[in-house]
């Protein structure tokens, strides 16, 4: 388990300089991403959740769950999943640091900006200062996600934000649209956004791709392709990169495991199977939800929300035509709802999401112990900065925006049609 020495020196040399000035007499261990990261590389074959805490319970039952297997963890939250929930990017942190300070949580979280979105060009400008005001309210990590946009765009909106992300901070990118039209990632893309960054003195900590899952519920058993996974992180290797697992939920266990043990994937992102498991609703072992023969939920009697609020919202999600993963509007006008729930319900909420999250973490993803790796990665560096993992290797000359736009001819066989998914 966690010492409690290591923990109280992590805990005055781990924590970034936003975390303490927003919370400078926590015993809440809030770190940079890269700390999960190095927890998950020094264990080996491991990777560990980032939720998507879309309710108060399900960030309580995600925080006890690692507790109990002592893992390091990431809480995250999406740029649209704002417009629909209470939580967002600006007060995540101050949820995760009360409940971890409530709880006597001692293991290591980063506190995640999941997919944040750029649609178009236009969109960097904004994200000029959505980003650095993000980091003010506790951000630790983010996701630059332009993937939607051509390739090159893709690259010169993640190296126009660079600098508005801190040097210390967790960073993802992302290559290929999510439950886009346009097939899956390639091998020649990620290459081609990993190599450019490369050659600006920007080495991610993750890269996302578009390896055959969705967002929401599966429509299908197909899945992630772990098989492309492997190419691509092969190809990626020598720049250091880890892989962060979109769409996690209703993917078979032996799959997960798979992208786990067999790739360089070291986080998995689980949004809507947390959020349907805390309401009570029925999940598959995998955590997809049943349908009932007109397409409905089923929900369990002695799970979740009590059955008088859980009526009241399939009314409004009746009223306002909400259907299957539409439900995740009714995060925000039920959430002071759920809070107001008996502390039994409340409880068996969270419970029921630590119970799934729990045997994730120890028996499918290999997370267990790694709260102490973690921390240790913080020792051994002395600072809460662990610095990149990779080195500079691209020339820069053959990286200008001009050669950018030149070798992004080659990818140019398809164009994104911008249908994908971004949502969660």
């Amino acid at each position: 388990m966690v010492n409690a020495q290591e923990f109280n020196k992590a805990l005055e040399i781990g924590r970034p300089p936003n975390i303490r000035k927003l919370f400078p007499n926590s015993k809440a261990l809030i770190v940079s991403g890269k700390a999960i990261d190095r927890a998950m590389l020094k264990k080996g074959k491991a990777m560990t959740i980032a939720a998507n805490g879309r309710n108060s319970m399900v960030i309580r039952g995600v925080l006890k769950a690692a507790q109990r297997a002592n893992a390091a963890v990431i809480i995250e939250i999406a740029k649209s999943e704002a417009t629909y929930c209470l939580i967002s990017m600006w007060n995540l942190a101050r949820y995760v640091d009360t409940f971890c300070n409530e709880l006597g949580i001692t293991i290591p979280v980063a506190i995640h900006a999941d997919h944040f979105g750029l649609k178009k060009q236009p969109e960097v400008g904004k994200a000029k200062t959505d980003i650095p005001s993000m980091f003010d309210a506790g951000i630790t990590s983010i996701a630059i996600d332009a993937s939607h946009m051509v390739d090159e765009e893709n690259l010169l909106a993640n190296i126009d934000l660079s600098s508005y992300i801190p040097s210390w901070a967790g960073y993802e990118t992302e290559v290929g649209e999510i439950k886009g039209k346009e097939g899956l990632s390639t091998p020649e893309e990620a290459l081609f956004l990993i190599q450019g960054l490369n050659a600006h003195g920007i080495f991610p900590d993750w890269i996302a791709l578009n390896n055959g899952t969705t967002h929401g519920i599966e429509a299908t058993d197909s899945g992630i392709d772990v098989e492309l996974t492997k190419r691509i992180h092969q190809a990626l290797e020598r720049f250091g990169v880890s892989g962060a697992q979109h769409g996690t939920s209703g993917n078979s266990y032996e799959r997960l495991k798979k992208i786990a043990s067999e790739t360089h994937t070291t986080k998995a992102n689980v949004a809507t199977a947390l959020q349907m498991i805390s309401w009570g609703v029925k999940v598959n072992e995998f955590g997809n939800a049943f349908l009932d023969d007109r397409g409905d939920f089923i929900k369990l009697p002695d799970a979740g929300v009590s059955e008088g609020l859980w009526a009241e919202m399939v009314a409004y999600a009746q009223k306002n035509s909400l259907k299957g993963g539409n439900y995740k509007n009714l995060n925000l006008p039920f959430e002071n709802k759920l809070l107001s729930e008996p502390r039994e319900i409340r409880e068996r909420m969270a419970g029921n999401v630590e119970d799934f999250v729990y045997d994730l973490l120890v028996t499918w993803f290999n997370a267990e112990g790694t709260a102490p790796l973690a921390i240790e990665a913080i020792l051994e560096k002395g600072s809460y900065d662990l610095g990149p993992k990779a080195s500079g290797i691209e020339d820069s000359a053959g990286w200008t925006r001009e050669k950018i736009q030149e070798r992004a001819l080659a990818l140019h066989g398809k164009e994104h049609s911008g249908s994908g998914n971004y949502d969660d």
